[in-house]
């Protein structure tokens, strides 16, 4: 019965059916019984079929089948180099890298040269150790010339751990033994250059590339148009657009994206919108990211109209992208921004049938937060965020304004700076209560810190921003500060209301000779600057 399960002429059958180890070495252990009986010598291919097994279901036994088979006073065979190749890379990918090693030397001691594969093995399993510089020296030690992939494999692990410089050394060496690597690592180089705002280098590196021979493809070029976008260059990242369509390379519909956002990020929509334009032309179809990309960026600039045209473009294409909250987020973010709230509550109750769980955490967000009831909010928004949700500019705003009016500014600044990861930047009404929490606690340098840079980002500054620090500081008799604050937000086109003149007032009343002529400076700079 075991001789018919097992026959010698069809020694791998069985192998193939069994998912153990044991059966494994079962099988080769009964094999090699009747192989020893047979005329049919047992062949090294046949081990190698069944160690290449052995190792992707179990190292140890996997080694222990190498040594009882290849390594013992009885062993008519020795392994070969796919033989050896077999077992360390089963080692490596256990990460058992030390023993991989000793099997390279017991190679070199058999009379046998090690091969690229065995080499590219082990500098691969270094590398994802994070051992580099012993990569480098085995590959330095070779004594067989590196090939294409183990400097492939080099390049791409300086690049993972952000060491361009060594990155670029690998490359060159490269280049100097007459290969050329893969597109792939080129572009790691690129996108690594990019990210340190080396841009012209980065452009070179791919030049280079080219004229060695190698193949610069649509992902390339991609990784250099977004670096040009990302530094804020859109217009260059369109010239390098224009010549990857000259050398034959057709984009695709992550090139126009990462162009359409380029030119969205700096304002220039219409740019953004003729891109668009043009894809479709092109026979390049948008995706989900097209549409909410260029829906974010005409709502950042105030052209909600325009973001709600695209909305409306966006829900005929696909029927399905009605359910990703995204753009209708960024269509409410548009109106907060103008400061149609009441827009951005209509518009909001539009939604409730595509995102009825997301609307019901909004609205009982915002009821908490009204209620001064801020634990509860914050258990809401928790949950909305575990479960995948994107919070909207109204969920921001409502829980800046309860956070600060409880003194809890560390969490305030938190969302603040979610906020502006998201895209969403704060307008003036979510600033100001972080300003007057700040002045509550007398921190005035913060609260000017904020003033700045609000208005560096672009958020000019009302009245409402103001005041707390003048106010704050004219009850602590700092006067001319208060003064430069006043000054500051006059020369800003800010009319200061009547909490500001109460302020100085009162002081000026209590006999500060400092408050009496700083009051008249303000008195005469005001009408002047307002033709009042």
């Amino acid at each position: 019965m075991l001789a018919y399960l097992f026959n010698p002429a069809q020694p791998l059958l069985f192998l193939h059916r069994t998912g153990t180890a044991r059966l494994v070495q079962l099988q080769t252990s009964l094999y090699l019984s009747s192989s020893s009986a047979s005329s049919s010598p047992l062949s090294i291919r046949d081990l190698n079929s069944n160690l290449n097994r052995l190792v992707s279901l179990d190292i140890d036994q996997a080694r222990d089948f190498f040594r009882t088979q290849f390594l013992s006073s009885g062993s008519r065979l020795r392994p070969n180099l796919y033989t050896f190749s077999i077992l360390i890379k089963g080692l490596c990918k256990s990460n058992r890298i030390d023993e991989a090693f000793k099997l390279l030397s017991l190679i070199k001691s058999s009379k046998l040269k090690p091969n690229h594969v065995i080499y590219n093995t082990l500098i691969h399993a270094l590398c994802q150790n994070g051992s580099l510089g012993r990569a480098r020296s085995l590959m330095e030690s070779m004594r067989t010339s590196p090939s294409e992939v183990t400097f492939n494999i080099l390049i791409s692990a300086y690049c993972t751990e952000g060491q361009l410089v060594k990155a670029l050394v690998i490359l060159e060496k490269c280049y100097n033994l007459g290969l050329v690597p893969d597109a792939i690592s080129v572009t790691k180089i690129v996108d690594l250059m990019c990210r340190e705002k080396r841009l012209m280098e980065a452009v070179e590196v791919l030049e280079r590339f080219e004229a060695k021979g190698g193949v610069v493809d649509c992902v390339a070029y991609n990784t250099l148009i977004k670096g040009f976008c990302e530094a804020e260059k859109p217009q260059v990242g369109r010239r390098v657009f224009k010549e990857m369509e000259r050398k034959g390379v057709l984009p695709n519909v992550r090139s126009f994206n990462i162009l359409i956002s380029g030119f969205c990020v700096v304002g220039k929509v219409d740019d953004a919108i003729e891109l668009y334009q043009e894809m479709r032309a092109d026979g390049v179809e948008p995706n989900f990211d097209t549409f909410d990309i260029l829906i974010h960026g005409f709502c950042l600039r105030g052209k909600v109209k325009k973001g709600l045209e695209i909305l409306e473009l966006m829900e005929e294409f696909r029927e399905d992208y009605r359910h990703r909250i995204s753009p209708y987020n960024s269509i409410i973010y548009g109106f907060y921004k103008e400061g149609k709230t009441e827009e951005a509550i209509k518009f909001f109750k539009k939604m409730e049938n595509n995102f009825p769980r997301a609307i019901d955490k909004t609205v009982r967000i915002i009821a908490f937060c009204n209620d001064d009831q801020i634990e509860e909010a914050k258990l809401v928004y928790d949950q909305m965020v575990k479960e995948g949700g994107i919070p909207s500019a109204l969920v921001y705003a409502a829980l800046i304004r309860a956070m600060c009016k409880k003194n809890n500014i560390k969490e305030a600044l938190n969302l603040i700076n979610e906020m502006v990861q998201k895209g969403l930047f704060p307008m003036v009404s979510t600033f100001n209560p972080l300003i007057c929490a700040f002045c509550k606690e007398g921190d005035w340098a913060s609260a000017s810190r904020l003033l700045e840079e609000m208005v560096m980002r672009g958020c000019v500054p009302n009245v409402a921003s103001y005041a707390p620090l003048v106010q704050g500081l004219c009850e602590l008799e700092e006067v001319e500060r208060a003064f430069s604050y006043v000054l500051k937000a006059v020369e800003r086109g800010v009319i200061p209301d009547s909490t500001v003149w109460l302020s100085l007032v009162e002081n000026s009343i209590k006999g500060n000779p400092k408050s009496l002529s700083v009051l008249d400076e303000i008195i005469r700079i005001v009408p002047v600057k307002f033709n009042t």
